[in-house]
């Protein structure tokens, strides 16, 4: 049969209430002595917490959702950013006695489904259009935090790197080194958003520089791998007279490393390459890849304090957090 906390309070010699507070995390009123104990009671006889009843308990249900789109039809496929970023988050909020449950939704309108259906004390969306992000309405006033966005919407709690910043750094760093023609290559982009920001930067260091720089040199492209790789088996065509690229972010850095390569040309000899995120595959390339760096844990554990906050104090989102980002020069750049 299952041990039960009248079982624990049984052999420990105290009331069920003093096993609860114990199990439950709350030692204010129990002496150390009784919460080793209790504890080693616990251990020895493999109790474990029902998750349900404890939460039935509480009025909580310790789930956080991390809601991402994805297609209907299609497999959910993260970027290697977005996975180092649901692991910092995922430990920040397990360190704190909650669980993550990670979704796909195809539709905005499935993020208040989602809410309610798993009765989540709060959600981390991430990976959302800042216009999609601009309607997210909770009905019942669930709390949303919103990752790399640049939504103003009054409900959601923000945090994100400091994108313009690191277009400048990226474009500042190659400047520097004499390139005067600089591939801007990154997904499509509105008005607002993380890429506009990067580019608004890159963008800054050229007037800086008293470099001009002309929308020839903008390469849309999708940050993936594959995208990487064909943009840079092109570009000695598409772009002769370019002698570096700016990708924002490094999975597609890489990719256009490789391109370069199959090209039969090389990085930096001929094309310098700077990427956006300093995911771990930038040091195992050859050559290691020059790259703005984002602090991943900081913005984990700054993004669960804060919803963390907000579920449990029921106040109003606060102003969004702008995590500083760095330089890391490696050997994917040179003078041209």
């Amino acid at each position: 049969m299952p041990v039960t906390l009248k079982d624990i309070a049984a052999e420990a010699g105290v009331s069920l209430m003093t096993v609860s507070n114990v199990v439950n995390g709350n030692h204010d009123k129990v002496s150390t002595g009784t919460i080793e104990r209790i504890r080693a009671i616990v251990d020895r006889r493999g109790y474990v917490t029902n998750a349900s009843a404890r939460s039935l308990a509480a009025k909580s249900s310790r789930l956080i959702g991390l809601l991402v789109p994805s297609s209907e039809h299609d497999i959910l496929v993260l970027s290697p950013h977005n996975v180092a970023v649901f692991g910092f988050l995922e430990r920040q909020l397990r360190d704190r006695g909650y669980h993550l449950l990670f979704r796909g939704v195809s539709e905005k309108a499935e993020v208040d489904v989602a809410l309610r259906s798993w009765n989540l004390d709060g959600a981390v969306v991430l990976g959302f259009l800042d216009e999609e992000v601009d309607d997210f309405r909770p009905t019942d006033g669930t709390p949303i935090l919103a990752l790399d966005s640049y939504s103003s919407n009054p409900q959601t709690t923000g945090v994100r790197s400091d994108d313009h910043e690191g277009g400048r750094l990226a474009a500042a760093h190659l400047l520097s080194l004499g390139h005067r023609r600089i591939a801007f290559a990154g997904p499509k982009f509105s008005d607002v958003g993380l890429v506009r920001q990067r580019f608004e930067g890159f963008l800054q260091a050229h007037a800086d520089a008293g470099v001009e720089w002309g929308p020839a040199d903008r390469i849309a492209v999708d940050p993936t791998w594959e995208f990487g790789v064909e943009g840079g088996r092109s570009l000695a065509t598409s772009h002769p007279a370019v002698t570096a690229v700016f990708a924002t972010a490094d999975i597609l850095a890489v990719g256009f490393m490789e391109g370069i390569r199959q090209s039969g040309r090389s990085v930096p000899g001929d094309v310098s390459v700077v990427g956006f995120d300093d995911i771990d595959v930038a040091h195992y390339v050859t050559p290691k890849l020059t790259t703005v760096r984002q602090d991943v844990a900081a913005k984990g554990s700054i993004a669960a304090s804060m919803l963390l906050d907000e579920v449990r104090g029921g106040g109003a989102p606060g102003d969004p957090v702008v995590i500083p980002v760095e330089l890391v020069v490696r050997e994917s750049t040179a003078r041209p």
